[in-house]
């Protein structure tokens, strides 16, 4: 998810640097193909889409992008269409560009975690966290949806949820302002 106007940071959040060779999009796809995904879909608003034309992202794998027209709706409405991209799914990830940290063992916990409910989200120390993870019942329930318009968080209050305890704090994470991309990922730009 980065469909976002990324007011608060000032300039789009996936094009940040992670590293020298990585910005938080190139990193979270990364992240998701070193894991084994097998589709990966990026949801940008209009102005992220076009940045990305004039600076390609460096990555390998199944990658889809897709345009949220309606940044101003909630992220309810990025979700959803792009979940609608997904070919073939029996689970899914959410993730936001905020937080560039993937975690392969809490991806693959999070992946255990699903059986028998409706999602699951990973928790350090008794804080929710991300990413998400969606099962097939929830997704297509998503896609389905008339309004949307909707709370992510109230739509899945209707859900079965798990919380997977995780030993990775960075699950918390969500760069936002200059200050947290200082104290999280440290040195700015020059990375």
């Amino acid at each position: 998810m980065a469909s976002g106007q990324s007011t608060r940071m000032g300039r789009p959040k996936f094009a940040l640097r992670f590293d020298k060779n990585l910005t938080f999009l190139e990193k979270i796809i990364t992240g998701y193909s070193s894991f084994g995904c097998r589709q990966i879909i990026v949801v940008l608003n209009e102005q992220g889409k076009a940045y990305l034309k004039e600076n390609p992202i460096k990555s390998t794998g199944n990658i889809s992008i897709v345009t949220n027209f309606h940044p101003e709706w909630e992220r309810f409405y990025s979700i959803k269409i792009g979940l609608k991209q997904v070919d073939e799914f029996s689970s899914s990830f959410i993730h936001n560009v905020d937080n560039p940290f993937v975690n392969e063992q809490v991806l693959k916990s999070l992946q255990c975690g699903l059986a028998g409910t409706d999602y699951v989200v990973p928790c350090f120390k008794g804080r929710g966290g991300h990413p998400v993870l969606l099962s097939k019942k929830t997704i297509k329930h998503i896609i389905s949806e008339k309004n949307p318009d909707l709370n992510f968080r109230d739509f899945l209050k209707g859900y079965a949820k798990n919380v997977v305890e995780v030993g990775d704090e960075r699950v918390l994470v969500n760069v936002n302002t200059g200050e947290e991309y200082e104290r999280f990922i440290g040195g700015g730009d020059d990375v």
